[in-house]
C-alpha cells in the first residue's frame, strides 16, 4: 500500500470515528399542540417548537433527535432519561421548578379564553358560575381554572389535548376553553372559525415558555441559553417565527 492509499485511509479511518462519536441531543415536544408542535398525515412532527429545536441544535452543532412524547408523561420521561431536554411550549412555572430547571424563555404568552360565537359570555375574566370550562390537562390552564373558576361554581373539567378540549366547545359540551393565547388563536382562526370565538386574554397570566431540563444538567441548559441568544441575535429566531405568526411573540 503507498503512502497516499494509506493517508486516505487513515482519513477515512479518523472521519468514521468522529461521526460515530458525534454529539446527539434527544428532545421531546408534545406533537398535539399545533402551531408549536403537531403530527402530519405522515406522523412527521412540525411546529414552531420542532423548527426551534432544530435550530438550537444546529448552532450547537450536535445531531437533533426530537420525539413525541404525551403531554402528562414529558416531565417524568425527561426525569427517568428518555430524552435530554423538552421543547413543547412549557411554561416555567414555580411548582415546575421544584423538579426541573429551564432555560431562559424562548416566547412568552397570556391565558385567553374562546366561546361558542353565539354565547353570552364576553369578558375572558369571568369565573363561569354554574357554566362548564375546558382546560388541558396538567398545564398551567389547568391549574389557574381550578384554582379560580372551580372555588367560584364553575365545573372545570379537563383533557388529554387541547384539541379535545376545543372539539367539545366546538360542540357544545363546554361553555369556555382556557388555553395559551396562541394556540388557541390559532385553532379560532382555522378549524374553530365557524363555531366559536376567542374573548380577550386573561389579566395578569403572561408567562415564559422556555426549555425543561434535568436539574443536574446546568451545563446543557447554560448551551442552550448560549445558542437561544444566537439565534435570536442572527435573525433564525425571527424567519421561524414569521412562518407561524404575524405578530413578534418572543
Amino acid at each position: 500500500m503507498n503512502n497516499v492509499v494509506r493517508f486516505a485511509s487513515a482519513c477515512a479511518l479518523v472521519f468514521a470515528a468522529s461521526a460515530a462519536q458525534a454529539e446527539t441531543l434527544k428532545i421531546a415536544t408534545e406533537g398535539a399542540y399545533p402551531p408549536f408542535n403537531y403530527v402530519d398525515s405522515n406522523n412527521q412532527l412540525h411546529g414552531f417548537d420542532v423548527d426551534i429545536a432544530n435550530a438550537l441544535c444546529k448552532q450547537m452543532k450536535v445531531e437533533c433527535q426530537i420525539v413525541a412524547q404525551d403531554w402528562e408523561g414529558i416531565i417524568p420521561a425527561l426525569l427517568a432519561k428518555k430524552y435530554d431536554a423538552v421543547v413543547a411550549s412549557m411554561i416555567a412555572t414555580d411548582e415546575r421548578k421544584k423538579k426541573i430547571a429551564f432555560s431562559n424563555h424562548y416566547y412568552r404568552t397570556p391565558l385567553s379564553v374562546a366561546v361558542a360565537k353565539d354565547s353570552d359570555i364576553s369578558d375572558a375574566q369571568t369565573n363561569f358560575k354554574d357554566r362548564t370550562v375546558g382546560a388541558q390537562a396538567s398545564s398551567t390552564q389547568a391549574i389557574y381554572a381550578e384554582d379560580h373558576y372551580g372555588p367560584a361554581g364553575a365545573d372545570v373539567k379537563f383533557y388529554p389535548t387541547l384539541d379535545e378540549a376545543n372539539s367539545d366547545l366546538a360542540a357544545g359540551r363546554v361553555d369556555g376553553v382556557i388555553a395559551d393565547k396562541f394556540p388557541l388563536l390559532a385553532w379560532a382562526e382555522s378549524a374553530g372559525k365557524d363555531c366559536c370565538k376567542i374573548i380577550g386574554d386573561v389579566n395578569g397570566t403572561t408567562a415564559d415558555a422556555s426549555i425543561a431540563v434535568r436539574k443536574e444538567d446546568n451545563a446543557l441548559r447554560e448551551r442552550l441559553n448560549k445558542a437561544l441568544d444566537e439565534i435570536v441575535a442572527d435573525g433564525t429566531y425571527k424567519q421561524i417565527s414569521s412562518r407561524y405568526f404575524a405578530f413578534d411573540i418572543y
